[in-house]
């Protein structure tokens, strides 16, 4: 029984992107009638920009239950209580604190998590909310005295402000309608973010989808300041010691994913260009603990500290 059960499993990982796709696949329909409708024709005939309206759309619907899905390891990995993939207890490391940067920051689907962190979290005091998959608000902690949020899409950043003053982190949450290559350059938006002035860079499931990722994670690192900490959760390429099967597989996959998910790339070895970013104190970043072995779309879980 034991063998059908692993080729059942097997069977799930390698369908499992194409299932996700057919879900996007409901979108395109909608998407072609909404840019005619606007007269957009300069969207319609340009295949990127399309594609961006088209994911936008069909993220709309899924994005929710991606983050239903990933806050058993999100909420924990802002609160401290990650170690080397293991969600635990305790608080083991430094929940966010003080200056944040939020990459692809989108409409604000985490921006509700910040909220709810910012009186910070330790381990003594009553907790609330204990459940899994939910914030702890404890005694102690610094909180949070500045958020950016990254989010270069004008449709998405209009969006994140709404979300901003809904949730109460206004003033607190600063939405910066430029990629990452512009956070230092004041004549691109109303601000600055200096080099060495970020106490924390937070990373979810975002850096598939950043250009020129090698450049642009080294310019995040630069930002950091000495003690500074990187808080990623992101997919990943599979590694080599998982065998040429499911590298291959995952490779012809990552060809029809990248002509229906936007900008997204699952074959990024985005763990290697974290590590490799610049010189770190301390790195704790590993697979989620209970990870599906045959899993198409792995993961890295963990910070680093500068």
């Amino acid at each position: 029984m034991a063998i059908f059960a692993t080729l059942k499993e097997l069977f799930e990982a390698l369908t499992g992107p194409y299932l996700f796709m057919s879900i996007a696949m409901r979108f395109l329909p909608g998407t072609i009638f909404e840019v005619i409708g606007n007269r957009d024709f300069r969207t319609l005939f340009s295949p990127s920009h399309f594609k961006d309206v088209w994911f936008g759309n069909f993220w709309a619907f899924i994005g929710p239950q991606v983050k239903a899905n990933a806050e058993t390891r999100v909420i924990p990995l802002l609160e401290g209580r990650v170690c080397n993939g293991q969600m635990g207890e305790e608080v083991t490391g430094e929940p966010i604190n003080g200056v944040v940067l939020e990459i692809g920051a989108g409409t604000g689907m985490w921006a509700d998590v910040f909220a709810k962190v910012n009186g910070g979290v330790s381990n003594e005091g009553d907790a609330e909310g204990e459940g899994e998959g939910e914030v702890r608000r404890r005694k102690g902690g610094n909180g949070l005295t500045r958020v950016y949020g990254i989010e270069p899409n004008p449709k998405s950043s209009a969006t994140l402000r709404r979300r901003v003053k809904e949730i109460g982190l206004d003033g607190v949450y600063e939405v910066v309608p430029v990629g990452i290559e512009s956070l230092n350059d004041p004549k691109a938006w109303d601000g600055r973010i200096e080099p060495g002035s970020v106490d924390c860079i937070v990373t979810i499931l975002c850096l598939c989808s950043i250009p020129e990722p090698e450049k642009n994670i080294k310019l995040l690192y630069e930002s950091l300041k000495k003690g500074g900490r990187w808080y990623a959760y992101e997919h990943v390429r599979i590694d080599e010691n998982r065998g040429f099967f499911l590298r291959a597989y995952q490779r012809l996959t990552g060809l029809v994913w990248s002509q229906v998910m936007g900008s997204c790339r699952i074959c990024r070895s985005t763990g290697k260009t974290l590590r490799e970013a610049g010189p770190w104190e301390k790195i704790d970043l590993a697979p989620p603990a209970a990870e599906a072995r045959f899993a198409m779309l792995p993961h890295v879980l963990g910070t680093l500290t500068k």
